[in-house]
């Protein structure tokens, strides 16, 4: 049994990893078409285009990893009933309950892979990828923190508390520096709204002064402010909840209520990110009574195409329970676990079919 364990494990794990491949360059084709556009604007340049692709890769391998496990799953499981060898190991005792424990084994094993690239690797990517692609097209660097948003534009460094969906800025604070690096002024506005050309629009405006005689501190009820920054660049480099880890969701989550703020949508992102990994296994259940349920509805190909519909049903179904969970504000729990429920109670209500017939 512990030979019929490893070879299945393997099956799995190499069709799992053909498929991711096969999967990843079809994005990394994508994402490159989409970056052609910026091909010579400020710095960019091909070499800049293919870093950013490179390091978008490992946020795209864990977004589509319950998708390349099903397809991957499907296609190892599909080939042992073509060559009977399903049906070998059905006759020779093996029940549905013990294949379900060799999946969760390789399971298993997809499973921390997803942890650790949602946690780790994809997180860490996204961000050197944003800061590559912002860097060469502004020249400028930018970098969230819990206080907010902080960006350097040449010798002056600047802070956003918080940046609205339409691009407006609120909790403005700029430091500028002179070339000895010695502070000279700090000006702090309630918000700024954007006026084209590259020129802010600042209200309630304080701005302080240092000279070596004296400060002085003045107060404006409007500034302009000219910035390479743009609403553009800052939806571009804003950090989205799903490329962030579940440490730091979590951590943002409790900021954001310790502030009397909105935190539904981190908090979604936070239990999609708990539930990933279970969607994973998931996944591979629904594998199994789906693969040999089809076999004399079409082959290996049909499967495949199968496999592919289910995949994107379960990540079309993920994208829009959030976001009627946000709309509703429903409990972050069941937006995000509403659809890896419903494909769960899918696989067993299948098996138990497979096992009555």
């Amino acid at each position: 049994m512990r030979t019929l364990r490893r070879y299945l494990v393997r099956e799995i794990l190499l069709a799992t990893a053909l498929v991711m491949g096969a999967l990843l360059l079809l994005f990394a084709f994508f994402d490159l078409v989409e970056q052609i556009r910026d091909l010579g604007r400020g710095n960019y340049q091909m070499r800049h285009m293919v870093r950013h692709v490179l390091l978008s890769l490992p946020g795209h391998v864990y977004q589509i990893f319950p998708i390349a496990v099903l397809i991957g799953t499907l296609f190892a499981l599909a080939q042992l009933v073509a060559s009977s060898e399903y049906t070998v190991m059905r006759t020779s005792g093996v029940s549905v309950m013990r294949l379900m424990g060799m999946l969760m084994s390789a399971g298993a094993i997809l499973a921390a892979l997803t942890i650790v690239f949602g946690e780790y690797i994809g997180p860490y990517c996204d961000q050197l990828a944003q800061r590559l692609r912002s860097r060469a097209l502004t020249g400028i660097v930018l970098q969230e923190f819990r206080s907010g948003l902080w960006l350097k534009d040449d010798r002056s460094f600047v802070n956003v508390r918080e940046v609205g969906n339409d691009g407006s800025l609120k909790g403005v604070r700029i430091y500028e520096f002179d070339e000895g690096l010695r502070l000279r002024a700090v000006s702090a506005a309630q918000s700024g709204v954007y006026q084209g050309g590259q020129r802010w629009m600042l209200s309630e405006v304080s701005r302080t002064t240092f000279t070596e005689a004296r400060t002085t501190v003045n107060k404006l009820p409007s500034q302009a402010w000219t910035t390479v920054l743009d609403p553009e660049l800052l939806n571009v480099m804003m950090v989205k909840p799903a490329q962030m880890s579940a440490a730091r969701l979590l951590s943002y989550s409790q900021h954001l209520r310790d502030n009397r703020q909105k935190s539904l949508r981190y908090e979604i992102a936070l239990w999609t990110k708990i539930a990933y990994p279970i969607a994973v296994l998931t996944m591979m259940i629904l594998a199994l009574p789906f693969s040999y349920f089809q076999r004399r509805q079409g082959g290996v190909g049909g499967r495949i195409f199968a496999g592919i519909m289910l995949g994107l049903l379960f990540y079309l179904l993920n994208q829009l329970s959030a976001h009627l969970g946000l709309l509703n504000e429903w409990p972050p729990q069941a937006s995000a676990l509403a659809p890896t429920a419903l494909f769960l109670c899918l696989a067993l209500g299948m098996l138990w079919r497979q096992e009555r017939r």
